[in-house]
């Protein structure tokens, strides 16, 4: 019985000086696999670094966060697109879009989340997808795109009901992290309702503690406060949960 961290920065110098027990503390846990997903130029090298420390814990992605994507993201992705002939990622991510802080570059960000889509295709590897603040533009384009090697994770997901089954009917999972311990979010009634199958967890460390470590520094074991509540939504146990879990993460990424 373990389970995987679907999504986790561990690479950035918010643990930099406590990595290694960090990690250590999450493994005795029983969280046995921790899944990297790339920023930007400025994070891939620590990234893989870490992976090459850690191979049997943790696993690289590639892709540019739609945050860092600017005027010059054609030049970003020609270099990221270099480093997959000397690595072997695991997905394509995180990728996506993002107008929760800026619309500046939202034509830049729709072109780069199709070429990543792109690569995601021709790698047959699974996508992982940011979107804040923009559901509507990154369904239409995932929808344009989907075919049959087009699979993936809608990261952090904490639409409604219908943006839930808008997703899955598209082949993706729903990433599920600690806005599902909230109070007052509204997601605990909308998970209540998808398949258990449907769903793989995440913290999106630093990001996005659960309660009650909420605006604090989300840390790797507390992927399990996360898992308690989801077996509290789903009534059942922790050991049919992380069962399913992990086929799902399993399936998705290793598969």
């Amino acid at each position: 019985m373990f389970l995987i961290d679907s999504h986790i920065h561990l690479y950035l110098d918010d643990f930099k000086l406590e990595q290694e027990s960090l990690i250590e503390k999450a493994i005795k846990k029983n969280i046995k696999k921790f899944l990297l997903p790339n920023i930007d130029l400025n994070t891939i090298e620590d990234l893989i670094l870490l992976c090459k420390k850690h191979p049997k814990y943790c696993y690289p992605m590639i892709g540019l966060h739609p945050c860092s994507v600017k005027k010059n993201y054609s030049k970003v992705l020609n270099k990221l697109m270099k480093k997959m002939n000397s690595t072997d990622f695991i997905a394509i991510g995180e990728v996506g879009i993002d107008l929760y802080w800026d619309r500046t570059f939202i034509e830049e960000q729709k072109n780069a989340f199709r070429i990543q889509i792109a690569w995601a295709k021709k790698k047959k590897l699974p996508l992982v997808v940011h979107c804040r603040n923009s559901f509507d533009e990154v369904y239409e384009i995932l929808k344009e795109e989907s075919n049959d090697d087009l699979r993936g994770v809608l990261h952090c997901f904490g639409g409604n009901l219908e943006q839930a089954q808008k997703i899955i009917d598209l082949n993706f999972f729903l990433g599920i992290g600690g806005v599902l311990t909230f109070k007052n979010s509204g997601l605990d009634s909308v998970i209540k309702k998808i398949p258990i199958e449907k769903i793989i967890l995440e913290t999106d460390a630093p990001y996005l503690a659960p309660a009650p470590y909420r605006g604090k520094r989300n840390e790797p074991e507390n992927l399990i406060l996360i898992a308690n509540k989801l077996c509290e939504i789903k009534n059942t146990s922790m050991l049919n949960l992380t069962n399913q879990l992990y086929k799902n993460t399993n399936s998705l990424f290793f598969n």
